[in-house]
Parts: C-alpha cells; sequence; structure tokens
C-alpha cells in the first residue's frame, strides 16, 4: 500500500484494545493491514502469512473487528472512489469469485450409503 493510499484509509481503521490499556502495545495498523491484504490477495491461509507481517492471530483478530464494524468495507469502499477520480480503477467492472465445489467423500463411483453403485 503506497503512502497516498494509506493516508486515505488510516483515519478509518480504527482499532479499539480491550481492558484497560495493559499487556503489549498494539500491531501497527499498516503493517496488519498489509497482512490482510496479502491474505486475501493470495488466498493463504492465516497461519501461512509470512513473518514480516506481525503474527497471523493479531492480523486475523484485527480483520474480524474492521469485517464486523464495517471499517474494512468502508475504508476499501473510500479507497476505490480515490483511485477511480485518479482514473486508476474503473468501477464501472468488477470480479466476484463466487465459485463452489462440493467435495465428495470416498472415491468416485464408490457405493452409497445403501451399498449400492452410483
Amino acid at each position: 500500500m503506497t503512502d497516498a493510499e494509506w493516508a486515505v484509509v488510516e483515519p478509518l481503521l480504527q482499532f479499539h484494545r480491550r481492558g484497560e490499556g495493559r499487556g503489549r502495545p498494539p500491531a501497527d495498523t499498516r503493517a496488519v493491514l498489509n497482512g490482510v491484504m496479502w491474505i486475501l490477495r493470495t488466498g493463504a491461509q492465516w497461519r501461512e502469512l509470512p513473518e514480516k507481517y506481525p503474527p497471523y492471530q493479531t492480523v486475523h483478530g484485527r480483520f474480524q473487528q474492521w469485517v464486523r464494524s464495517g471499517q474494512l468495507e468502508k475504508a476499501l469502499r473510500v479507497l476505490a472512489e480515490k483511485l477511480h477520480e485518479e482514473g486508476k480503477l474503473d468501477l464501472d467492472e468488477g470480479f466476484i469469485d463466487g465459485s463452489f465445489a462440493a467435495a465428495k467423500k470416498g472415491p468416485r463411483g464408490g457405493k452409497n450409503q445403501a451399498g449400492q453403485g452410483d
């Protein structure tokens, strides 16, 4: 994420600590967001997050908080609008991957519960 992009989304991604502020200081929000973006871009599992990002538990927890509060959607929407104004993003075209493939147990052509073949 560029410095200009970060300047747009930083005020929209607040982090609320639990408790009375005891414990470790919170991880850098920009590093956490970059970790979230890496996961979303690669489709990897959270535990596969490279070590250059904060711990995956931190990144995942912050992601969950941002999603539940609507902060992440708002930040990404504002960023998309800014990129559109700069001619860097066409908002009239988008792609959503909603693919689903059922996974069946057992070998193909196996027997069903009644002991019959497919």
